[in-house]
């Protein structure tokens, strides 16, 4: 990240649209792209944005990678004829970010530092996307009321709690269970 907000006059940072999904297919297409033919003297680092997001698939914990701006990456490079029509000519990207057919503009400082901001932010958090919804049917699959079967009744994907009734000696009692306590009834 140092590297990425160091200034160097010659290279700017741009934004790049390419096809949704491909972000790092793109960049590293780039990468080998631009030592084959020679250019990578002009492109100082790609880079696409990304945070780290657990969801919780068959009472399994899995952890994919959720990109900031789909369809979306940043290029610092020196912009010259050559490496624009380089880059514009890399399977997967549509265009630079701008007015079609005109010069790109550099991404500003203030943009860079805020979305490289955000990115160490939360970088090292890992974000849980609850696969819990209100009023939800759940199976307790783990703790002292296992087995046992309730209504959700909310979720706090911070704390990656849901709290769910049940029934015990047939009154309606909330718990409060961690998300791995739980699966939703099929």
């Amino acid at each position: 990240m140092e590297k990425a907000l160091n200034n160097n006059d010659s290279f700017n940072w741009f934004s790049l649209r390419v096809i949704s999904g491909k972000e790092r297919v793109v960049e590293d297409t780039i990468l080998y792209e631009s030592k084959r033919e020679n250019i990578e003297d002009a492109i100082e680092e790609v880079f696409v944005p990304f945070e780290k997001v657990v969801k919780i698939i068959n009472s399994k914990k899995v952890i994919k990678e959720r990109v900031f701006f789909p369809g979306y990456i940043l290029i610092k490079m020196r912009l010259d004829k050559v490496s624009r029509y380089f880059i514009e000519n890399i399977q997967g990207v549509i265009s630079f970010v701008g007015a079609k057919g005109k010069q790109p503009i550099p991404l500003r400082d203030a943009e860079i530092k805020k979305i490289f901001g955000e990115v160490e932010r939360k970088e090292g958090r890992e974000m849980i996307v609850s696969p819990f919804q209100k009023d939800d049917s759940v199976k307790i699959i783990a703790g002292p009321f296992v087995d046992f079967s309730g209504m959700v009744k909310e979720t706090n994907d911070e704390k990656q709690k849901v709290k769910v009734t049940i029934s015990i000696f047939g009154r309606s009692t909330p718990v409060e269970l961690d998300y791995f306590q739980v699966e939703l009834e099929r």
